[in-house]
C-alpha cells in the first residue's frame, strides 16, 4: 500500500511538472502605425517581463478606430491626439494606473499635460512632431519659403515638382492655415474656400500624391517639394544633405502620438508595465534612432540633439511650437465634410 502510495505521489508530481512545462506565457497586442518602433523594444519587454508581445499595424488613425469600434480586443494602442479624443468620449479608453507608470517623471514639459488629455489620466506621448515642408535647397528659392508658405505649392514656378501627403486632415490643415483659419474650423464657408484652394493647387502645380513614399522619393530627391511629418523629414534631412525643413509663418499642425489602454484590454497589468517601460532612456533612445520622431523623454531629447548627437545639425528633429501652431481636435462636422471634400481634391488632378 506504501509503494502504491509513493508511486501515485511520483505521477503526481510529473503531471504538475508537465503542466508548468506547458503555461503559456502571459500575451500581450500592440496596435500602433507600421515602422514605429526601436529596433530591440518588443523583444527587451519580452525578456524582462517574461511575456510574448503580438504586435499589429494600422494604416490610419480612422482604420484603427473602425477595428475598436467593430470589437476587435488590443491591450495598448499608439493613436494621434484628435483619435484619442474621440476615443475617449466615446468612452473606448481606461484610466491608466500611475502606481505603475512611475517613469512618467522622465517626460518633457512639452509633452505633458496636452489639451486632449490634460492629465495624463488616459494618454502618454509616444512621438510628436510637426508638418512641414521639406525641400530643396539647390531648386527651391529660400525667399519663396518665406513670402509664400504653403502657398508655394500653387507656385507656377515649382508645378510638376512636388509631392502633395494624401491626408484629408493634413491637405485641409495646409489649406486653411494658408488662407489664415484655423485649422480646426467647422465654418462651412472656409471648408469651401479651402477645398477650393486644393482644387486650384491640382490645376495650377499638378502636385503627385502619396503617403510614405515621400521618405525614399525625397531622399532621392525626385521632386523639390513635399509636405512631411517631422520625423519623416528628420531621416530624408539625414540621408540627402540637399534637403531642408520649412514651417510656414501661418503655422502648422503639431501633432502627439500617445499611448493609451482600451477600455476591453484584455491583460491591462501588462499594458501599463509596458508604457511604463517605453518611457525608459534606453527604450526611448532606441525608438527615436530607429524611428526617426522627436522622443517623449527629455534626455533623449537632450543627447540626440546635443553637440555629436545624431540629430545635433537635423532642423526637422526637435519640434519648434509657435503660437499659431494647432492640434487637431475631434469634430464631427470637420471629420465627415473633409473626407468627403478631399476625395474629390485627390481624385481631381
Amino acid at each position: 500500500m506504501k509503494k502504491v502510495i509513493v508511486t501515485l505521489a511520483i505521477l503526481a508530481l510529473a503531471v504538475v511538472a508537465m503542466t508548468g512545462c506547458g503555461k503559456k506565457k502571459e500575451r500581450m497586442k500592440l496596435f500602433l502605425p507600421g515602422e514605429y518602433l526601436g529596433e530591440n523594444v518588443i523583444k527587451d519587454f519580452e525578456k524582462e517581463f517574461d511575456c510574448e508581445v503580438i504586435v499589429e499595424n494600422f494604416e490610419s488613425n480612422e482604420a484603427m478606430y473602425t477595428k475598436l469600434q467593430a470589437g476587435d480586443k488590443y491591450d495598448v494602442l499608439i493613436p494621434s491626439d484628435y483619435t484619442i479624443e474621440r476615443l475617449l468620449k466615446e468612452n473606448y479608453l481606461q484610466k491608466l494606473d500611475k502606481s505603475v507608470i512611475t517613469n512618467i517623471g522622465n517626460l518633457a514639459d512639452e509633452v505633458k499635460n496636452l489639451s486632449f488629455d490634460p492629465n495624463n489620466d488616459y494618454s502618454i506621448p509616444y512621438f510628436w512632431g510637426t508638418v512641414g515642408i521639406v525641400y530643396n535647397k539647390d531648386n527651391v528659392d529660400y525667399a519663396d519659403l518665406e513670402a509664400e508658405g504653403f502657398g508655394i505649392f500653387k507656385d507656377p514656378k515649382y508645378a510638376g515638382r512636388i509631392f502633395m501627403y494624401n491626408s484629408a486632415r493634413d491637405g485641409f490643415m495646409i489649406a486653411l492655415k494658408q488662407l489664415g483659419y484655423s485649422c480646426n474650423t467647422d465654418n462651412e464657408a472656409e471648408i469651401q474656400e479651402a477645398y477650393e484652394w486644393l482644387l486650384d493647387m491640382n490645376k495650377t502645380t499638378k502636385p503627385i500624391y502619396i503617403i510614405d513614399e515621400v521618405i525614399d522619393n525625397m531622399k532621392a530627391g525626385r521632386k523639390d517639394l513635399a509636405i512631411a511629418y517631422s520625423g519623416d523629414a528628420a531621416d530624408i534631412l539625414s540621408e540627402n544633405e540637399s534637403m531642408g525643413y520649412f514651417m510656414p509663418s501661418c503655422g502648422t499642425n503639431v501633432w502627439y502620438d500617445s499611448m493609451v489602454i482600451p477600455a476591453n484590454a484584455e491583460n491591462p497589468t501588462l499594458a501599463n508595465k509596458f508604457i511604463n517601460f517605453m518611457l525608459n532612456y534606453d527604450q526611448c533612445l532606441d525608438g527615436s534612432e530607429t524611428v526617426g520622431y522627436a522622443s517623449p523623454n527629455k534626455d533623449v531629447l537632450a543627447k540626440l540633439t546635443g553637440e555629436g548627437g545624431d540629430y545635433a545639425d537635423n532642423e526637422a528633429y526637435l519640434p519648434v511650437i509657435r503660437d499659431n501652431d494647432e492640434i487637431f481636435h475631434d469634430n464631427e462636422v470637420i471629420r465627415k465634410k473633409m473626407n468627403e471634400l478631399w476625395l474629390k481634391v485627390s481624385g481631381s488632378n
